[in-house]
């Protein structure tokens, strides 16, 4: 596959910032973030939001960042060094939640060039919760107005919208409803419907439609695959794609590294973006 192109030695790339939850087992979550966007020629800058207990068989606990503390870890990257795009993962709480809007508002970035990317964490792939039911009312009604485009797979589309996945139209009408919360755009992620031979994601901006489809990767290693998925688009966006653009290559990227995944510890081992390095 093409690459996004990297910056001269001594020059400044672009910058992404990942607000999302740290993965002790380095599977998912900041750490995979990271690992694609180095991979993809971008300086990653972090704002943690939860400390999580976990390796490839689950999620023991996690420790919340204190709301004021992501805030301030916003703050201090986009007023000095500067962002192209951003993207969220986990983030715990209705508080972090409101944090994150307040800051994005604060700091003048709504309406601004800079995209947000909100993949809607609520549950690791071993079905532990990430997100407090509770905060899923904030996650709707306050981060995904704000949202370039949201990614959910079919469990959070469950969640966000209580529509039950099963086919093409469902997928459609899944769309439509997450839509209507505010996103510019809205990307429902086929992987989860195992019914179908092929892993078909679906974008959708209130207007047209766009379908990527790839075969389906046989491998029960793909912890991850949200994060480096969320993260290869983020990453696009900030060297200027349009959305479909962005999202094609962030498809594309997400599939070859299911292709390169590898077995880790007696679970679901990661997606591999070190595909890039052969």
């Amino acid at each position: 596959m093409s690459f996004l192109p990297l910056a001269p030695p001594g020059s400044t790339p672009p910058r992404v910032l990942t607000i999302a939850g740290s993965d002790s087992g380095g599977g998912a979550g900041i750490q995979a973030d990271m690992r694609t966007m180095a991979l993809l020629g971008v300086h990653a800058c972090v704002a943690v939001t939860a400390v999580t207990v976990q390796n490839t068989v689950g999620v023991k606990s996690f420790h919340e960042v204190p709301d004021d503390v992501v805030a301030g870890q916003i703050e201090a990257v986009v007023t000095d060094i500067g962002i192209q795009a951003a993207k969220t993962g986990m983030l715990a709480s209705a508080a972090i939640i409101g944090a994150v809007a307040a800051s994005w508002r604060g700091l003048g970035l709504t309406g601004s060039s800079v995209p947000l990317v909100v993949d809607p964490v609520c549950a690791s792939m071993h079905g532990d919760p990430l997100l407090a039911t509770s905060a899923l009312d904030s996650l709707r009604g306050q981060l995904f107005p704000l949202a370039t485009l949201v990614t959910p797979n079919l469990d959070e589309v469950r969640l966000l919208v209580n529509i039950d996945v099963v086919d093409a139209a469902s997928q459609r009408a899944a769309a439509k409803a997450l839509h209507a919360l505010g996103p510019k755009w809205v990307m429902v992620k086929g992987g989860h419907l195992r019914s179908s031979e092929r892993s078909c994601d679906l974008l959708y901006d209130g207007a047209s439609w766009h379908e990527f489809d790839a075969p389906r990767i046989a491998t029960g290693n793909d912890h991850g695959g949200g994060d480096t998925l969320a993260s290869a688009v983020a990453c696009a966006l900030a060297h200027g794609y349009s959305v479909p653009d962005a999202v094609g290559f962030g498809k594309r990227w997400v599939t070859e590294s299911l292709r390169a995944a590898y077995p880790l510890g007696h679970g679901h081992g990661p997606v591999s973006p070190l595909f890039r390095l052969t």
